[in-house]
């Protein structure tokens, strides 16, 4: 029978208790106060998924690749893909529910000998991940506030300067509430809950209410149009995927989150799945009412952000789009706020195993705030270094939605891969165990993985140019490049992945290895995957 949930100040405490002494067994010191629970993980999950702010911002990808049946079944299809991703996750997150999430599961799946380049390899694609979401986020926010003045000014077009210091001022206010609101983040995440939902409701009846005309059922259901891509017919559709997987990725980086969770070995694991299926069911309350009201998609292609002009078009006046687009906006800042606390923890998680330079300053815990204030600071540091990659070209920056997609499905490709090469042996007590199902769902989950490397390196549309070219590949290859070298140069004699692999003693959801056995004997982790 499932525990009741802590009501009381003394049971939170043995909770919060249990938890610290679990993850001692892991091979880590609690240093970050335990005040989350699973409604607030699940806001946080769905606050940097952000799907209506997500859909918004990548519109115009899926109106280039198929239009209506792009939009919506592209979406469906990527939400059902995701909850298979997101149980993979959950799955191993319930055995070990640590800080490095993606990171740390790599390491402990894997064999001894491979265990410190498997989770180096993961905890990087991992970290490059959580920074470039973040960035992607919060710059794309930034378009959005100053496509808010060619509303009212249709010649207003944001000088590349403008959009850089826009974006500036957007990552330092969502830094500065990370820092100085660490304690009241639950609150937030479950504010976010209710302003999205709010938000979804009141664009939807207005648009419903103010639309002049209205398209049928075949177009919202059946239209398919991908001539304005230049891809073939059939691959256009596979391209457009791009925006509901951009949109679907956050899920697993609350996982980065699990020493701050009284529970996390039952909370985290179903906050990550219970997000992925709201997120999905709010995308098509979302989608089908936008795809009635939309007006002519070739009008709307010639926006760099096209769900403003529709806004404006379909309410009939300028005030009345600002008024909705402030309703996506707000959804932003719960967003960006989100996104970098969980790159923030996942910055502090690698740090502290020795895995980035300067690992010893990032890994440090503000003791009166109770956060990583100075992995907050790097990680809020490297996106605004690379969001002046706008000044030379936008094309470039634009690859970074492709390069953080990228870059979280392999990182979850990684362990569910290891995990079916050990024949799912490690998950078989997981206290969120997928059963006769698990085999299905991980081998979704890596065929998926393998193809999204494949279609998120492709330019949304043909012909291409110089600043039209997807660059993610170019620049995923870039952040490689900066981790070979640091782990040839380093980490290949200093870092040996989480420091209970050092150790013959492992803990996990309460099960205590035996460390008396004979030295030629299988170490606990192997009689643990036994089990």
């Amino acid at each position: 029978m499932e525990p009741r949930p802590a009501t009381t100040p003394q049971h939170a405490s043995r909770a919060a208790a249990d938890a610290d002494a679990a993850l001692a067994g892991l091979g880590y010191k609690a240093e970050l106060p335990r005040n989350l629970g699973m409604t607030s993980i699940l806001g946080l999950s769905f606050a940097i998924m952000a799907v209506p702010f997500g859909l918004s911002t990548t519109l115009y990808i899926t109106l280039y690749n198929g239009q209506s049946v792009a939009v919506l079944w592209g979406w469906v299809l990527v939400s059902l893909i995701s909850v298979c991703i997101a149980a993979s996750l959950a799955e191993m997150c319930a055995v070990y529910p640590t800080a490095g999430g993606v990171y740390y599961w790599s390491a402990m799946l894997s064999t001894r000998r491979a265990a410190p380049l498997v989770s180096f390899v993961g905890g990087w694609l991992t970290l490059v991940g959580n920074w470039t979401v973040t960035l992607s986020i919060n710059f794309s926010g930034a378009q959005l506030v100053l496509s808010a003045v060619s509303l009212f000014d249709p010649d207003f077009a944001a000088t590349p300067w403008q959009t850089v210091l826009c974006f500036w001022a957007v990552m330092l206010a969502c830094a500065a509430v990370n820092a100085l609101a660490s304690r009241h983040l639950g609150a937030v995440n479950r504010l976010c809950v209710w302003w999205t939902g709010a938000s979804v409701v009141v664009i939807v009846v207005t648009l419903l209410v103010r639309a002049p005309a209205r398209r049928s059922p075949a177009f919202v259901f059946g239209h398919y149009d991908a001539s304005a891509s230049g891809w073939p017919w059939a691959w256009s559709f596979f391209v457009g995927l791009l925006q509901p997987a951009y949109t679907l990725t956050g899920y697993g980086m609350v996982a980065a989150m699990c020493e701050e969770v009284q529970n996390p070995e039952r909370q985290v694991p179903r906050a990550m799945v219970l997000s992925v299926v709201a997120a999905g069911l709010t995308g098509v309350v979302y989608l089908v009412p936008l795809l009635f009201v939309m007006p002519d998609v070739a009008a709307l292609l010639r926006h760099a952000q096209p769900i403003g002009p529709l806004f404006k078009t379909v309410a009939g006046s300028a005030g009345a789009g600002l008024g909705l687009l402030l309703l996506i906006l707000g959804i932003l800042l719960f967003a960006g706020v989100g996104a970098l606390t969980a790159a923030s923890r996942c910055t502090y998680a690698f740090a502290r195993d020795g895995a980035v330079p300067g690992h010893r300053l990032w890994s440090r815990v503000h003791p009166r705030l109770g956060l990583p204030l100075w992995a907050l600071g790097l990680s809020t540091l490297v996106d605004c270094l690379l969001g002046c990659i706008y000044l030379g070209s936008s094309a470039a920056f634009n690859s970074f939605t492709g390069v953080a997609t990228i870059c979280l499905s392999m990182s979850y490709g990684v362990p569910v891969l290891v995990l079916l090469l050990r024949r799912r042996r490690p998950v078989r007590a997981s206290p969120f165990s997928l059963g006769r199902f698990g085999y299905a769902v991980n081998l979704v989950c890596v065929v998926w993985t393998v193809f999204a490397v494949v279609i998120f390196c492709m330019p949304v549309s043909l012909p291409v140019d110089p600043g039209s070219m997807n660059y993610a590949s170019v620049v995923f290859a870039g952040f490689a490049a900066v981790a070979v070298a640091w782990y040839f140069a380093h980490a290949r004699r200093n870092f040996h992945g989480p420091p209970i692999l050092a150790t013959d003693e492992l803990v996990v959801t309460g099960a205590v290895a035996d460390t008396n056995a004979p030295a030629d004997s299988e170490t606990p982790r192997d009689a643990w995957d036994k089990n």
